[in-house]
């Protein structure tokens, strides 16, 4: 790790001063922690905080930023007043990181960095065209480092639990493309994954909001629990709280896909 962790470190020092946007998962906390020991007072973290935002991703920055000595700032970055968010269409994520972008420069002159990494380039995604129109720099692909190193990364710093931390998006790519985002649409993805994730403990969960209802998606051994005769309280729990925000229909039971929300506009020709 050595080699990764000293290309990384030479990426950093080039910044002068560095806004570091935060967002709690594994590969910006461990950005921050490293340019935060590298670049002391002349890093700075921003957390944004929203709707899609699970809370417990906010207490790990604060967590964090009082255990480093962080300067943290946490910003509403506004995009639940920008309409073309809400709309949830392909390109939200443009939306999403325009609004941060735009929020951290008004802030401060310091050289905004983002937690992407090698393997986010193989993907469509639009939150990096805003990425570029807000000059934000990527040191991990600077760097030439994936998603395998930033966890290596972090274990080589001992971070542990970052680098066990699964697979995290927000909470709005639950959302089928088109359905509008809402703060209790959100509300009610995060507590059915607490409450699968408190009794069942899965590798992975998600909450599906799809047009044809609630899908509730999990890794095998999850699904294969959860279908079983033990795990009829817990689908019972879960129908209940559904029921309470208003779906009186049965959740369906769903092997994980991921981005299985997500539809991708057609190239063109």
């Amino acid at each position: 790790m050595t080699g990764s962790i000293e290309r990384l470190e030479s990426v950093l020092a080039t910044l002068g001063t560095a806004a570091i946007a935060v967002s709690g998962g594994v590969d910006s906390m461990t950005l921050a922690v490293i340019a935060g020991r590298r670049l002391g007072p002349n890093a700075e973290m921003v957390h944004a905080v929203s709707p899609a935002v699970p809370p417990e991703a906010s207490a790990r920055v604060r967590a964090y930023a009082a255990r480093e000595g962080w300067r943290l700032e946490v910003i509403d970055a506004g995009e639940f007043a920008d309409s073309n968010y809400l709309k949830n269409p392909a390109n939200r994520c443009f939306f999403c990181k325009t609004n941060l972008y735009g929020t951290i420069a008004s802030r401060t002159r310091a050289t905004i960095c983002s937690g992407t990494n090698l393997d986010d380039l193989a993907d469509w995604r639009p939150g990096l065209e805003a990425a570029k129109a807000h000059q934000v720099r990527h040191p991990y692909v600077e760097a030439g480092i994936d998603k395998a190193t930033v966890r290596a990364l972090a274990r080589s710093l001992a971070l542990d639990d970052l680098a066990e931390l699964p697979a995290a998006p927000c909470l709005s790519s639950r959302l089928e493309t088109g359905i509008e985002v809402t703060a209790e649409r959100l509300q009610l993805v995060h507590a059915v994954e607490r409450l699968v994730q408190e009794q069942l403990a899965p590798r992975t969960v998600r909450c599906r909001v799809l047009r044809e209802g609630i899908a509730i998606q999990l890794d095998a051994d999850g699904l294969s629990r959860i279908a079983s005769g033990s795990g009829a309280p817990l689908r019972q729990a879960v129908e209940q709280l559904l029921a309470r925000h208003g779906h009186n229909f049965p959740a369906r039971y769903q092997p994980y896909r991921m981005g299985s929300a997500f539809h991708r506009p057609a190239a063109d020709g």
